[in-house]
C-alpha cells in the first residue's frame, strides 16, 4: 500500500479549523486547570553543629581533639533520625501548640540532612505557608537541643542560625508549562489521528482515480461542483444585464 504523504497533508489542511479548535481548546482548559490546581510551597531551615570537639590540655588551655569530630560526624546519623522520631515531635507539639500539627504531620514535614560530610547538619521544613515552615523549623531545633541531653547524656548541639521570615518568599516548586505542552502535544496529534482515520473510513467517490479503481471504467465527462459563492455572482451578473438590457430598450423606445 504506498503512502501519499501529499495526500495526507491535503486532508489535513481541508480540515485545519477542526485542528485548530480543538487543539486550543484543549489547551486552554489545561493552562486554566494547571493555574487553579497550583498549590506553592515553601521551605525554611535552621542549621545546628555538633561542636563537643575541644578537650583542656595541662595549662588549661582548650585543644581541638581531632578524635571527637570524626565521633561527632557519626553522629549526626544517629541524630538525624531522633530528630523525626515522636521522642521530638512529641514535645514539638506539646510545647507549640499554636502550630496545629499532629505528631505524624511533623514527621512528614521535616527533613534532615547533614552538611558535606561536615559536623553541620540542617533541618528543613516545607509547608504552604512561609511563615508556618519557618515557626516549624525553629521549634523542632529548640525542642531537639533541650531534648538531646536527656536522650543521649551529651550536650553538644548549637544552633549557628535560625530560619527567618522573608518578604517575598519563593516557593521550591515553581509553576511549569510541562502539562500545557503536553496537553497541546497530545490533543494535535490525538486530533489529527481523528481526521485521518475520518478520511479513510469515508468510502465515498471523489476523484476520476477513485471511480476507475472501483467499476474498472473510464468516465466520459463529469459535472463540477460550483460553489455557492460562483452561484451568487453568476445570479448578480444576470440580473444587473436584466437591468441594462430594460434600460437599453426604454432608451431606444
Amino acid at each position: 500500500m504506498e503512502i501519499n504523504l501529499k495526500e495526507y497533508l491535503m486532508v489535513i489542511l481541508k480540515r485545519w479549523w477542526i485542528i485548530v479548535l480543538v487543539v486550543g481548546t484543549c489547551t486552554i482548559l489545561t493552562a486554566m486547570y494547571s493555574t487553579s490546581n497550583y498549590v506553592p510551597i515553601y521551605q525554611a531551615s535552621t542549621k545546628l553543629i555538633v561542636n563537643k570537639t575541644s578537650e583542656q590540655d595541662q595549662l588549661g588551655k582548650e585543644q581541638i581533639d581531632y578524635g571527637a569530630i570524626g565521633v561527632n560526624m557519626s553522629l549526626i546519623n544517629t541524630y538525624k533520625e531522633i530528630i523525626r522520631t515522636p521522642a521530638i515531635m512529641d514535645k514539638v507539639v506539646q510545647r507549640y501548640p499554636d502550630l496545629h500539627v499532629s505528631t505524624d504531620q511533623l514527621i512528614s514535614i521535616i527533613n534532615v540532612t547533614n552538611i558535606n560530610e561536615t559536623q553541620v547538619m540542617s533541618i528543613v521544613a516545607r509547608h504552604l505557608s512561609h511563615e508556618r515552615a519557618v515557626r516549624i523549623a525553629n521549634a523542632v531545633s529548640d525542642v531537639f537541643q533541650s531534648e538531646i541531653p536527656n536522650i543521649m547524656k551529651v550536650d553538644n548541639i548549637t544552633i549557628l542560625n535560625r530560619a527567618k521570615v522573608q518578604d517575598n518568599p519563593t516557593p521550591i516548586n515553581q509553576k511549569s508549562n510541562q502539562y500545557i505542552i503536553l496537553g497541546f502535544l497530545v490533543s494535535l496529534a490525538a486530533t489529527v489521528g481523528i481526521i485521518l482515520l475520518w478520511d479513510a473510513l469515508d468510502d465515498t467517490l471523489k476523484t476520476e482515480e477513485d471511480i476507475r479503481e472501483v467499476f474498472e471504467l473510464s468516465t466520459l465527462a463529469y459535472i463540477p461542483k460550483v460553489k455557492k459563492s460562483m452561484q451568487r455572482v453568476k445570479r448578480k451578473n444576470k440580473i444587473s444585464k436584466k437591468a441594462e438590457d430594460i434600460s437599453y430598450a426604454k432608451t431606444s423606445y
